[in-house]
């Protein structure tokens, strides 16, 4: 009977071992389900941030390049008075100043030059806005440098020049003859002289990165430059005075050289005389 009894007491302990190891099983694979859609949800998490990481970089890229932008523009109008209006509203509107301003009149057109500097971030938006009562260019020439380049080579060399000259320095420190104070102080005039120099190259091309160049050509052919025209009476008044203005410089003109005819009338009677005496004889 003892047999017996511990038989069936080590068939209900083996029974209930192997339950619990399934339901360890069956534990472990429910944990592994209801942690695969977490570990999935860190993956794409994980995906998102490099994107967003590598998005980032590529924006920053694109906002260290230095552009030069420029822009020439040649255009006709009826009115240069209110062409210019537009320009200056443009140029308020988008921070902008005039550089240079040229105007005058040149074979029967009235013209005016205007140079424009604009931060480069509105260069786009001003372009546009100016070109909005144009209805032709004869002229329209946009361009854009790229000196992102040729600004990371000088600041390099300006920061390697500047290391040298600070090594330079330490040692004019420790110099006790006049021979070798002398040696360096030369080297280190030319050092600053690089130094110089290359700061001067990154201020221009911070200029013209930081703010664009728009060369601006407006011209009309009537001479007035506005809008009114010419009537058919003031042209006949201007033709007369013009002819009017030709004669007198015509006789003007034979006033200065009037020695000169009366020299020639004197001689054309002497030898016509003289011709006369011959033929009597």
């Amino acid at each position: 009977m003892k047999k017996i009894a511990t038989s069936i007491l080590l068939l209900c302990l083996s029974l209930s071992c192997s339950k619990g190891s399934e339901m360890k099983d069956n534990i472990t694979e429910e944990a592994v389900e209801s942690v695969a859609p977490n570990s999935n949800y860190f993956k794409s998490e994980d995906s998102d941030y490099k994107s967003s990481n590598t998005s980032n970089a590529k924006e920053k890229q694109v906002a260290d390049l230095k552009i030069i932008k420029t822009a020439d523009l040649s255009f006709q109008t009826t009115n240069l008075s209110n062409s210019f209006a537009t320009i200056q509203n443009a140029l308020k509107k988008h921070k902008a100043y005039v550089q240079n301003d040229n105007s005058g009149k040149n074979y029967g057109t009235t013209y005016r030059n205007i140079i424009v500097r604009v931060p480069n971030n509105y260069f786009d938006s001003f372009i546009n806005e100016i070109s909005k009562g144009v209805k032709h260019f004869d002229r329209k020439e946009i361009s854009a440098q790229d000196v992102t380049e040729e600004f990371v080579d000088l600041e390099a060399r300006l920061k390697a020049k500047r290391t040298l000259e600070n090594r330079y320095l330490e040692i004019l420190k420790k110099a006790n003859k006049i021979s070798e104070i002398l040696e360096i102080e030369k080297e280190l005039s030319k050092i600053r002289e690089e130094i110089e120099a290359k700061e001067g190259r990154l201020k221009y091309l911070e200029s013209k990165v930081g703010m664009s160049t728009v060369s601006i050509e407006m011209y009309t052919e009537n001479p007035t430059g506005s809008e009114n025209t010419v009537s058919y009476g003031s042209k006949m008044w201007n033709a007369i005075a013009s002819g009017f203005n030709g004669l007198s410089s015509f006789f003007l003109g034979i006033l200065q050289v009037w020695p000169f005819i009366l020299i020639f009338v004197v001689s054309f009677f002497f030898i016509r005389r003289k011709l006369k005496n011959k033929k009597s004889s």
